[in-house]
């Protein structure tokens, strides 16, 4: 009972936050950089200065002797996934704040924003496996639980496998949909995955980073264990040699996960535990908006 109480103060701690952040800074945000389906034509009306010389419909104009435009609803209502890593490495946080925390407060503030517009949400679980598949809906329940099932959820499984859970996202979703992939993308082989995924759906990958991850303190002899795999190693971080080895590792593989998003044209937001994202995130909803109107 006590732990259920805990996740319920947790969600609802989340969800005050992460509505304020929607009202005050969000929300037109959202909407200006994710595009609904398409645009449907609504009606024809007489040209007005400052209109698209490119929306002329000239046969009615033909017709009137003077010029009309034609106007266009956007198709608005989306599809957004959250593809959230669930793994034991997202249990990790060096501070007061886990990975998996962050990964839930992240996913609340994109399906808030979402369903404020109108958008259905859903999210897939995993690691190894696809642990939960929550289909899309409306409403802001649907949301609440959401964020509860990522907070409280026991995977069944140890390890990551990104493959299996992008294989896995293309074939439950028929139709195009806005997906966030939410994971510290410690894994091997999804390149294909990836690029097939990239081909049908607006893909965004979303990585959750914690500092520990990419620099060693200088504190002694330090205990390492992989959480996935439960193998340990004991490193001595007085060794300026080895703390500059472990973030040379941390940043060749960074860029390596970067030049593939890049190659896929794949947009990326990267967040990190303890650290405030609403920068980070308002910058990302500034360049998609930049993109959509290129």
């Amino acid at each position: 009972m006590d732990k259920t109480k805990e996740i319920l103060r947790k969600v609802r701690r989340i969800e005050i936050r992460t509505n304020r952040i929607v009202d005050s800074m969000l929300g037109g945000a959202y909407h200006s950089a994710f595009r609904g389906r398409g645009m449907e034509f609504e009606e024809v009306r007489e040209y007005q200065p400052g209109d698209e010389i490119r929306s002329i419909d000239w046969n009615v104009t033909a017709r009137a002797g003077h010029p009309f435009v034609k106007l266009f609803r956007e198709e608005r209502e989306l599809t957004v996934v959250t593809l959230v890593d669930v793994s034991p490495s997202e249990r990790f946080g060096s501070g007061s704040q886990e990975k998996a925390e962050l990964a839930a407060e992240l996913s609340a503030v994109l399906t808030f924003s979402a369903i404020r517009n109108g958008d259905k949400v859903g999210t897939i679980l995993f690691t190894d496996v696809v642990e939960k598949f929550i289909p899309p809906k409306k409403g802001k329940q649907h949301v609440l639980r959401l964020i509860r099932e990522i907070l409280d959820f026991k995977p069944r499984s140890r390890g990551t496998d990104l493959e299996e859970a992008l294989r896995y996202l293309a074939k439950v979703l028929r139709r195009r949909a806005t997906v966030f992939l939410i994971s510290d993308f410690i894994a091997t082989d999804y390149e294909k995955a990836l690029a097939a995924v990239r081909g049908k759906h607006d893909l965004i990958a979303v990585r959750i980073s914690d500092p520990r991850e990419t620099d060693l303190p200088d504190a002694g002899l330090i205990t390492l264990e992989d959480a996935e795999t439960g193998e340990v190693v004991v490193v001595d971080s007085r060794s300026a040699k080895t703390r500059e080895l472990f973030r040379s590792r941390a940043a060749d593989a960074r860029t390596r996960q970067d030049d593939l998003l890049k190659s896929l044209k794949i947009d990326e937001l990267e967040v990190t535990t303890g650290k405030p994202y609403i920068h980070e995130l308002s910058n990302f909803f500034r360049m998609r908006e930049k993109k959509m109107y290129r």
